[in-house]
């Protein structure tokens, strides 16, 4: 049925293996064996879904190595479609339902968080360079804990960055590309104890 859908019993199979093991590249013959393909079929589709974007390629070692692109735009729905995954809830999130109360739990466990901004792949729309930005004196340890939760339950790798008050609020005022890039992109401020963005 689900051949007939997506229109290749072999796009179908690249999908699969793809969407279960996101941040795992894959070389074309090793691909092929995994998946039980002819070469042709596979460089074909492979080729196909390039230019989709739903995978990226990248050289290593003298060989081009495929992955799953967890940036792309319905990553998460077809993620819902093709992933073996069991209620684990990772493949249940649609990209415009974050839940952000139990994110804004998470977050607000993190000891001295100030200011905590959702972006890049937790906001439709949004072209900003990375995911959750973070500013106070936080325990690295604890922000890795907190960025692994949400990541299981987006099903993807988030990029995100911390940077102390002071030098954020400075960044601010000076209108640093980086912050100026975040905030002029759709954003979604799940934290801010000190009112610094709240637009009077």
């Amino acid at each position: 049925m689900i051949d007939a859908l997506f229109g290749s019993k072999t796009r179908v199979k690249l999908l699969h293996l793809f969407l279960n093991n996101p941040g795992q590249p894959f070389y074309v013959r090793e691909i092929t064996r995994k998946i039980d393909e002819q070469i042709n079929s596979v460089r074909r589709e492979l080729s196909n879904m390039l230019e989709v974007g739903i995978i990226t390629s990248d050289n290593a070692d003298n060989k081009l190595y495929y992955q799953v692109n967890q940036r792309y735009d319905y990553y998460v729905p077809m993620r819902a479609i093709f992933a073996n995954v069991v209620n684990d809830g990772a493949v249940a999130a649609k990209a415009e339902d974050i839940p952000t109360d139990e994110y804004n739990v998470l977050l607000s466990s993190i000891a001295g968080v100030r200011l905590a901004i959702f972006a890049g792949v937790l906001v439709r729309g949004s072209a900003a360079p990375i995911d959750i930005l973070l500013v106070g004196n936080l325990a690295a340890a604890k922000v890795k804990s907190v960025v692994k939760e949400i990541e299981k339950s987006e099903g993807r790798d988030i990029n995100y960055s911390v940077l102390p008050y002071d030098e954020f609020y400075y960044r601010l005022s000076v209108k640093d590309k980086f912050i100026t890039e975040i905030l002029n992109s759709k954003h979604q401020v799940i934290i801010d104890k000190d009112k610094v963005l709240v637009k009077e």
